[in-house]
Order: structure tokens, then sequence, then C-alpha cells
């Protein structure tokens, strides 16, 4: 029985790493998909061994973490792996992975970008999740402020909120479900990330020269597999970053037990939040912010229907790939800004040019494209 399964394993690799045909120009850009799954593969491994210590109870919780850090043998390096991990799966790779998407229209292939997106989402959901089990202060309350905004679905919201609370505040309850969640989500995220490669594979890479095809093409193995294996210089400046500077994209609130009656003074979530965190808080309406943050990610999705393409386009495409990026690094710098003017005024301009960057991206190849032929 066993042998049919290792030898369809071997013909599954064969084909997804070895005779793969890639084409000649792809370029180190192409790598930030391959280090995304090494970078998976090490959250989920570094997640397991903290497992085993830490308490998911609304009372041990936070003592549970630091049991972790000061009293298991190299617990404190599985803990500062596992966070700057996470920063590392959004900083460097995952946001300049959709970079690479975005610039050289990989949206047009529509079931790798659908797949991407939807892995997107569900790694932003795992980072909260797991941000809130260390039951900070500044966890607890973002916890609080995002589980609140169920509260804006008619008719079912308030029930809803009491569902994921297990209660009537955010509790132990709270703490358990959230545990549950981000312990199971990466393993679907890695469902994903194998369909994710099944398509991509089934399609092909975009081109770093055309966005129409790649024709002359070489196998994976060798010249890929060396490339990719580049991937590993990467890592030593993550361990020198974990190492010597572990905490410094952390918040000094998260050194503080959470306690309910005392909310800190400026609730921020990470800086990987912040683009969707300005959005939500440039609208003084709660349901229409509520809905402006879900259309910040999930408007992504529309771009799988752009179909028809030239070469014109594709260089006005990346014009408007530029000055989108740029609108997102100002929207995450506004993220962090108190609330008040001229932040509040800044928030709203940049996010109305962020959904107009979208749209005009979008629209480059829907409508627009009959007029270069």
């Amino acid at each position: 029985m066993i042998f049919p399964v290792v030898n369809g394993f071997l013909l599954f690799v064969k084909s997804m790493f070895v005779s793969l045909p890639g084409s000649k120009s792809l370029s180190l850009f192409w790598n930030f998909g391959s280090m995304l799954a090494m970078i998976l593969a090490f959250q989920i491994v570094t997640g397991l061994f903290l497992v085993i210590n830490f308490k998911p109870d609304s009372s041990l919780a936070f003592q549970s973490v630091q049991f972790i850090m000061y009293e298991v043998d190299f617990g404190y390096l599985f803990r500062i792996f596992h966070f700057n991990g996470a920063n590392l799966f959004f900083i460097f790779f995952l946001y300049l992975h959709m970079l690479k998407g975005l610039f050289y229209c990989s949206y047009r292939l529509s079931m790798v970008w659908v797949s991407g997106v939807t892995i997107f989402i569900l790694v932003m959901l795992t980072a909260f999740l797991g941000y809130v089990l260390v039951w900070g202060q500044m966890s607890f309350w973002a916890a609080v402020v995002i589980t609140n905004l169920v509260s804006v679905i008619p008719y079912v919201g308030v029930t809803l909120i009491f569902w994921i609370w297990a209660g009537f505040s955010v509790n132990n309850g709270t703490l358990g479900l959230f545990f549950m969640l981000h312990f199971l989500v990466p393993f679907l995220i890695l469902v994903l990330v194998v369909a994710h490669l099944m398509f991509l594979h089934e399609s092909g890479s975009t081109s770093s020269l055309l966005c129409i095809g790649d024709y002359d093409k070489v196998k994976f193995f060798p010249f890929y597999m060396v490339k990719d294996g580049l991937n590993l210089l990467l890592w030593f400046g993550f361990f020198f970053l974990a190492l010597s500077f572990p905490f410094v994209l952390g918040d000094a609130e998260m050194f503080i037990a959470a306690n309910s009656l005392s909310s800190p003074v400026h609730i921020v979530p990470e800086w990987y939040f912040l683009f969707a965190y300005a959005i939500l808080r440039a609208i003084p309406n709660k349901i229409m912010g509520v809905v402006a943050l879900l259309a910040s990610v999930v408007s992504l999705y529309f771009l799988a229907l752009s179909k028809n393409y030239t070469t014109i386009l594709n260089l006005l495409n990346k014009f408007f790939v530029f000055w989108f990026v740029s609108v997102w690094l100002l929207l995450t710098w506004v993220g962090q800004c108190s609330v008040e003017a001229p932040f509040v005024v800044l928030g709203f301009i940049f996010s109305m040019c962020y959904f107009g960057l979208l749209f005009v991206i979008y629209s480059i190849y829907t409508f627009s494209y009959k007029f270069f032929l």
C-alpha cells in the first residue's frame, strides 16, 4: 500500500520542482514565493514548539509567555524567531511578492491570483490571532476593537460578537477560540499554498519582459533550484535581526499584562495592518468604515478579471502601481499617527487614492485596452 503513495509523491515532486519549465527571464524577484514557503514552514515548526508550554487561559497566558522566555530551555529563541518570522513574512516577502505580481501583471493568471489573495487574507487573520495570544495590553485591546467591528452586521452582529467572545466581553473563552484558530488556520494555508503552486505550474509564471507569455523556457532543476537556494543567504540577515534587535518591531505595551480596566492611550495594530487601520478610522461612519476596511483587501480579487494585454498598457500599469505603493506607504504612516488633524484628513485623502488607483489599475486592461490596439 505504501509504495504507490511514495511513488505518487515522488512523481508530484518531480513535476513540481524538477521538470517544471520556467522562463529564462525570471529574476530574483521570483524568489519571493519560494522564500514565503520557507518562512511558512519555519513559522509552523517554531509555533509547534511554543504550543507545548503555552497556556490558553486568560489568567495564565501572559505568564506562560514569560515562562517560555525565561524558564524553558531555548524557549526565548523559539519565541523571538516566531515573532520576528511573522514580521519577515509580511515586510520582506508577502507584500513584496504581491508587489511583483502587480508590477508584472501576474493577476492575469486568474486562479493563481485569487488563491494568492485568499492566502494573504488568511495570513492576516492568523497574524492577528497570534498577536492576541500574547495577552498583553495592546493585543487585548486590539482584540476588543476588532471584534467589535462585527456588530455592524445587520440583525446578527451582536449575537456573533457574543459567540466570538464566548461571553459578554473578551475573556478566557475568546482566548481559547483564538488559540484553536491560530493553530489550525496555518495548515489550511499550507493546503492553499499547494493549490497556489499547482495553479501556477499549470499556467506558468509571467515573464519579466512581457505580460503576454513566455516562449523560451528551461527546466526548473538545476537552474531555478540553485537560484532559490540563494534564499538561504537571506536567513543570515533574519537571524542577525532576531538575535540583535528581537523586539524592535514590537510595541512596549506588549510587555504589560492585559488589563480590562485600563486601555492604552493610543491603540494601534502591528505595522502590517496599519494601512487597513488607517482606512477604517478615516471614515467617521462605523458601518462604512468597516466596509472600506474589507474592501481594501477584497478589492484585490477583482484584478483577476483583467484579461487583455498590450505592451503600452503594461508600461502604463507600472506607472500606476508605483503610485499605488506610495499611497500604501503613506497610509501605513498615517495609521500609526494620532487621531487628530491633519492626520484624519490625510487618512481620508490617501484612502480615496488607494481605491482610486486600484480601480485605475483594473480599468487599464478592462476598459482602455481597445484604444491602444
